[in-house]
């Protein structure tokens, strides 16, 4: 018993050396932004958000006052992140939860202690539901978005996915847009107008690009795998054009068994018409694979 209370002792040490401060810092105005996001734009005008905040808006407007949007945001998230903390790790569970506090306590002091009007309208954008789908949407996907790149998560549907989505037999992605259907449907039901779910869609959608946006960049860049009898030359044209390295791949056609080389090589966007006719130009026969590339990693020499 006693080693065993060591061994897990020294894993928390180990963990909490991986929290930094200045990445709760950075969180603490992440959930200030999702919470102005929420209550200035949405919970006026009873739009609902994604996940398990949008669940715990629903359950704000059935429940009686002494239940709140801040409370319900605590009680469902929280169990969720202590639940995935095995599989998303330490670090992530703390940042995670700081976040959806922080989130929590700034949506209560605008709602209930500022001197903010959020019961009827939005200060900003009054009655309009469109501009309040899209602001909301917006404002909302961009404190999820950054929440994900300091290394957390702001909504208990994110560990969801993670744990259960591979169970069921579905994409992370598909299990997030299933349950948010159910919600919103179940939203409808509740409170006898598909109005409202049918304008949230609108914010989840605005969300999810958000979030994707920040979490992946706006220049999004592409993988090109060329397939080409002339690698040396279309390398070292790639090379001195765009100032970056690519990778040769030795490889054999499947059909005339001819030797080729593939080049793995990463541009953006904008760079993509002109590596074609770099390629094309010195090999017109070249065969040209273009692939999104999410994330890139550079490890440092050491």
């Amino acid at each position: 018993m006693k080693r065993f209370f060591k061994k897990h002792m020294k894993n928390i040490k180990k963990e909490l050396k991986e929290l930094k401060p200045v990445t709760f810092l950075f969180l603490t105005v992440v959930g200030i932004i999702n919470a102005f996001g929420v209550t200035i734009f949405l919970f006026p005008v009873k739009l609902y958000d994604s996940g398990i905040s949008g669940l715990s808006m629903l359950l704000d407007q059935v429940t009686p006052p002494s239940f709140t949007l801040s409370g319900f945001l605590l009680l469902l998230n929280v169990p969720i992140f202590l639940f995935g903390l095995k599989k998303e790790g330490f670090p992530f569970t703390v940042y995670s939860i700081y976040t959806i506090a922080a989130y929590s306590l700034v949506a209560h002091l605008i709602m209930h202690v500022l001197p903010v009007n959020v019961n009827f309208v939005s200060p900003l954008a009054g009655r309009d539901l469109l501009l309040c789908a899209v602001f909301g949407g917006l404002i909302s996907g961009v404190g999820s978005g950054l929440t994900i790149r300091l290394g957390g998560a702001l909504d208990g549907i994110d560990v969801l996915s993670v744990i259960f989505a591979k169970t069921i037999g579905i994409s992370m992605g598909s299990f997030v847009m299933v349950f948010n259907t159910i919600l919103y449907i179940i939203c409808g039901i509740v409170i006898q107008s598909w109005i409202l779910p049918l304008y949230s869609i609108v914010t989840y959608y605005v969300g999810s690009k958000t979030v994707d946006y920040i979490v992946e960049g706006f220049d999004r860049s592409m993988c090109a795998m060329i397939v080409t009898t002339k690698a040396e030359a279309v390398s070292a044209a790639l090379s001195e054009h765009f100032m970056a390295g690519g990778t040769i791949v030795n490889a054999i056609g499947g059909y005339s068994k001819d030797e080729k080389q593939i080049i793995y090589f990463v541009v953006n966007h904008f760079q993509i018409n002109r590596l074609k006719k770099l390629v094309t130009d010195i090999d017109a026969t070249a065969f040209v694979s273009l692939q999104d590339v999410s994330d890139i990693v550079k490890q440092s020499k050491k």
